[in-house]
């Protein structure tokens, strides 16, 4: 027969790693209403790259995150406090660099088209087109001076 394993016991989760909990910025100071145009205030729950700070870092209830979130959102609408904080950092040294220097300048143009590409297999349509257009555009040429050759003709009519 088979052995049974006893039931495991279970330990409390995090009991010795809960530290104390955070007090929220507003409740130190004794801050009922977030105004959008107090920046230094909103400036505490932003993060150096403009993200909001999450409630568990700022010690926020959900009520407060909420207002704190909104506050944010309307001094960013009216140019307050930026969208994005760009952060730059120096880059390194390539240390093993296998490709040669860059060249100078532009890179070279393409001479003609890609291979393959449709432009070397429509020429023959393409002539066929420019024919077709050169064709409607001297009908239209030829109805245009018929019609004029008309209104001259009423106006010679008119005149005797």
């Amino acid at each position: 027969m088979a052995r049974r394993t006893p039931p495991r016991r279970s330990k409390p989760r995090d009991a010795g790693r809960r530290g104390k909990k955070k007090i929220s910025a507003l409740v130190i100071g004794k801050i009922e209403y977030v105004d959008y145009k107090d920046t230094e205030l909103l400036k505490k729950f932003v993060s150096e790259r403009s993200k909001l700070k999450a409630r568990r870092i700022t010690g926020n209830t959900e009520q407060q995150q909420r207002e704190v979130a909104r506050a944010v959102k309307n001094a960013r609408e009216m140019a307050l406090i930026p969208y994005t904080n760009r952060v730059t950092t120096q880059r390194r040294e390539r240390r093993n660099d296998d490709r040669g220097a860059r060249a100078d300048g532009p890179p070279p143009r393409p001479s003609g088209p890609p291979p393959g590409s449709d432009d070397e297999a429509g020429t023959d349509e393409t002539v066929e087109a420019i024919d077709d257009v050169v064709a409607v555009e001297a009908i239209d040429d030829v109805v245009a001076v018929e019609a004029i050759d008309d209104v001259v003709a009423v106006d010679e009519e008119t005149q005797s």
